[in-house]
């Protein structure tokens, strides 16, 4: 598909049956690609649920436009989660994310068969197959939450060893650059301290260190490491010379590192990395693979609750018995707004028609204007654009 062409956005649109529904989709497909091709079109096939009472209608309206927004929460969450697990390989979140084995626009397309969803509930319109999905759903919430926060956990503690391996000699961990033999180790008078000198001021540290404090002993400075601006360097002197030489090296910028070497400590931190490390890459795949699988159920249920939708909005709208055709429309972006025309034109005349049908005090769901545009067909939009991520 070309992709500027195309929106990542679907309108679930309804309108009653003509002399056949089959009548209502040509006339619709006609309109949408005769002149310039608005629309990429499909049937949706909603099955026959047995309908309850208006008032049962009116209020599942209500529950089903609030589950909707649930539902639709848990796949961006889910999304979005899969995102920063990918971390640098942002790019890959469009493959993971697919839904019942399909990209997630093609399975929309397919319009798989929503019976699927009810054979293990009745297929009344009650509260059934709404609990069904809401427990569901809320379940894939609960699980995400948990699994979140453990590997967010790990994470953050790897990220922290890392952070503590990383930056200036002034703050990271040396542990990883000192060795033993760096030490005048085991002496009742001697000590080895650790010294950041910046680089321009090398050559007096060169010239200096011998003579800042007595009892310094003479070329015991070797540089051990150096990163942009500084290099480390150690010294060995008399211990009780040390707070003289710290205060005298202080005032030509040497700074003393506060440094023990432990080689138990400095063992069980390089562990600690490993295990995080070893922890965190296994597992990455399992989480990986329960994303996968919970977006493909989360973004099935949003479709069945869109299908719920315009089930229900269709008989409050256009009466009994059932008699509507469903349909899906992939608008292409340049030519939306004439698609819209298209479509008022083609259904302008049901909007009397939706009065008469429910009293006039009588509120009609979906005609909460401030969530939801009207028209005069019953119209639901499915954006994945929230499924990108750049």
């Amino acid at each position: 598909q070309d992709k500027d062409t195309k929106m990542t956005e679907f309108w679930l649109i309804s309108a009653p049956g003509e002399k056949t529904c089959q009548q209502t989709w040509e006339k619709l497909h006609a309109a949408t690609t005769k002149n310039n091709n608005l629309s990429t079109n499909s049937k949706f096939n909603i099955p026959d649920l047995k309908v309850g009472t208006l008032d049962v209608l009116v209020g599942l309206s209500d529950e089903l436009a609030k589950l909707d927004a649930f539902v639709e929460g848990v796949v961006k969450k889910v999304a979005q989660y899969m995102a920063d697990v990918l971390e640098d390989s942002k790019d890959k979140v469009q493959e993971n994310l697919l839904a019942n084995g399909g990209k997630v626009l093609t399975m929309i397309y397919l319009s798989f068969e929503i019976e699927n969803s009810f054979k293990n509930c009745s297929s009344s319109l009650g509260t059934v197959p709404f609990l069904f999905i809401f427990k569901g759903v809320n379940q894939i919430d609960n699980d995400l939450k948990a699994r979140a926060s453990a590997y967010n956990n790990l994470k953050g503690n790897l990220q922290n060893l890392e952070r503590k391996n990383a930056g200036s000699l002034l703050t990271r961990s040396l542990a990883d650059i000192v060795k033993k033999e760096d030490f005048v180790l085991d002496s009742e008078y001697l000590v080895t301290l650790l010294v950041i000198v910046p680089k321009i001021n090398y050559n007096d540290w060169v010239k200096q260190y011998e003579t800042l404090a007595e009892m310094v002993v003479p070329r015991s400075s070797n540089v051990l490491f150096e990163d942009q601006d500084s290099y480390l360097c150690n010294v060995t002197l008399f211990r009780k010379a040390v707070d003289d030489f710290k205060h005298k090296a202080r005032e030509f910028k040497f700074m003393v590192r506060d440094f023990q070497y432990n080689e138990e400590e400095m063992k069980a931190d390089k562990e600690e990395m490993n295990r995080l490390s070893t922890d965190k890459k296994k597992q990455f795949g399992p989480l990986v693979r329960w994303l996968k699988v919970n977006f493909s159920e989360a973004f099935i249920a949003w479709i069945h609750v869109k299908a719920l939708r315009v089930f229900v909005e269709s008989v409050l709208r256009y009466g009994l018995p059932v008699n509507f055709q469903a349909m899906l429309l992939q608008p292409n972006k340049k030519t939306m707004k004439k698609l819209r025309e298209v479509l008022y034109d083609l259904y302008k005349h049901l909007d009397s028609s939706a009065a008469a049908i429910i009293d006039a005090t009588m509120d009609i769901p979906g005609l909460n204007l401030s969530q939801q545009e009207y028209y005069p067909y019953v119209y639901y939009k499915i954006d994945c654009n929230l499924l990108e991520f750049k």
